[in-house]
């Protein structure tokens, strides 16, 4: 009987077949745009795949080709601006083959040191780019959820060392309203209480408006509170919180000051943009996700820590089969020891070798060109007579309204798109920053693009603004 692994001639056939299909998929710029199913059509369509007998490999990927790619959506289409989009680099794709290919256990210098070399290359350019002091470092984890989670996990740590009385207490953070949803649910999975801060005029979290928050808490509540969490663009308008005036609350109050920057933190490489950023180098700890706006494939985020031995002291995992290593070879950076999971691939090799290839010169271009994306589709709305600018783009994100319609027209008008295979554009919720303020949450359904692939045209966006006639 022969074995999952033993090679034979049908296998060396189905590699041949898999490469083709990979090089045919990542030359394509323009894939073809699916849509869901419903699970009962799928099953009706390909019927039960996993049996005891198995049904072969050709008949499993041939119906993947057929019937279920296309019952999904490519992040990488240039007509997908819905969400935060994906762009990965073609070096990305082609390296992320590499990296499943090559079988590395990535949690620990033993087993993975040449891949984790690799990572540390890449994650030295991502701090370099916050400003963060000599010291600070960072891990690649899963996503901004994961790395949000153990950023605040070692906020927690970090608080509960500094007094002995802190563990019998519940924790308590501080965000703004605007801060994306993984942030409170990270919160009820650390068993910790979150407070929200309403945001300024501008959409965004401040100095005063925190201050006022945290004087106005009564004295266990003080005593509870060990961060606050900012953003360096929300992921439904790109808005960067006051990151300075920020810092300085956090230094007074003696709070771990944490940045949210999964989607935003990209454009810390665009010249043009950088300066909204200023106090994010103050920070204890920064997220941010390359496989959002650093071009790399899913999954890939990144947490930073401006100190990392309080991160290894909330993470590092001891076992009596880890702690074997007699080899001097075998003794260096360690990932599992600065972020919630042991076992991990690789996930920062695909970026490694797309800025080992391309420079970071590349990357900037890139980033710069989602920004004046969003400036051409925010100068095509405003010289449209139907359509209207909710506010100024921030960042690659673009907020308008097509005048007269109600939240069933930008439904069906997204449905129409998606099933025509011609664009996925969702639209999104928005509440007036003078509403919020005055109490009144009463939000509208509007229209938004996010521009993370430089190979959207100005055509592509004119032609979307020309389906909503």
């Amino acid at each position: 009987m022969k074995s999952m692994h033993s090679i034979d001639i049908d296998l060396v056939e189905m590699t041949l077949d898999i490469m083709k299909y990979s090089i045919n998929r990542i030359s394509n710029n323009a894939p073809e745009l699916g849509q869901p199913k419903k699970e009962e059509e799928l099953l009706r369509l390909v019927g039960e795949t996993v049996t005891q007998g198995g049904i072969g490999g050709e008949k499993a990927f041939q119906l993947f080709k057929d019937v279920l790619v296309k019952a999904t959506v490519p992040v990488d289409h240039p007509r997908h601006l819905a969400f935060v989009p994906a762009s990965p680099t073609k070096a990305a794709v082609l390296f992320d083959l590499i990296t499943s290919a090559s079988s590395i256990h990535g949690a620990y210098w033993m087993t993975g040191g040449g891949g984790i070399f690799c990572e540390n290359q890449a994650m030295k350019w991502i701090v370099s780019l916050t400003g963060l002091p000599e010291g600070a470092f960072g891990v690649f984890t899963s996503g901004g959820t994961s790395a949000n989670l153990s950023a605040m996990i070692a906020a927690r740590e970090a608080w509960r060392a500094q007094n002995e009385e802190n563990n019998a207490l519940r924790a308590l953070l501080i965000t703004s309203n605007g801060a994306h949803s993984s942030v409170k649910s990270m919160a009820k999975v650390i068993d910790a209480d979150i407070l929200l801060v309403d945001d300024d005029e501008e959409d965004k979290l401040n100095g005063k408006w925190l201050q006022q928050k945290i004087d106005g808490l009564s004295a266990i509540d003080r005593k509870r509170l060990f961060a606050v969490v900012a953003t360096g663009g929300t992921t439904n308008a790109g808005i960067i919180d006051h990151l300075a005036s920020v810092a300085d609350v956090c230094e007074q109050e003696k709070l771990w000051f944490h940045v949210d920057a999964a989607y935003g933190g990209g454009a810390l490489a665009a010249p043009s943009v950088r300066h909204l950023f200023n106090g994010i180098e103050r920070a204890d700890s920064v997220t941010i996700d390359p496989h959002k706006w650093m071009f790399s494939p899913y999954d890939c985020g990144a947490v930073i820590y401006k100190n990392m031995e309080l991160a290894r002291n909330a993470h590092s995992q001891k076992g009596s089969y880890l702690d074997i290593f007699k080899d001097e070879g075998a003794h260096g950076f360690n990932p599992a020891d600065y972020q919630i999971q042991l076992t991990r691939r690789l996930r920062g090799l695909p970026l490694w070798f797309s800025l080992a290839m391309h420079g970071t010169d590349k990357y900037t271009e890139a980033v710069e060109r989602g920004l004046e994306l969003a400036q051409i589709a925010a100068k095509k709305i405003k010289e449209n007579p139907t359509l209207e600018l909710v506010r100024e783009p921030s960042l690659s994100c673009v907020l308008y309204r097509r005048k007269g319609w109600t939240p069933e027209n930008y439904r069906d008008w997204t449905y129409k798109n998606q099933k025509d295979g011609f664009a996925l554009v969702t639209p999104t919720k928005w509440t007036k920053p003078s509403n919020r303020l005055e109490g009144n949450e009463e939000s509208e359904t509007i229209a938004r693009f996010c521009f993370i692939n430089p190979d959207t045209t100005e055509e592509d966006i004119q032609a979307i603004l020309d389906t909503m006639q």
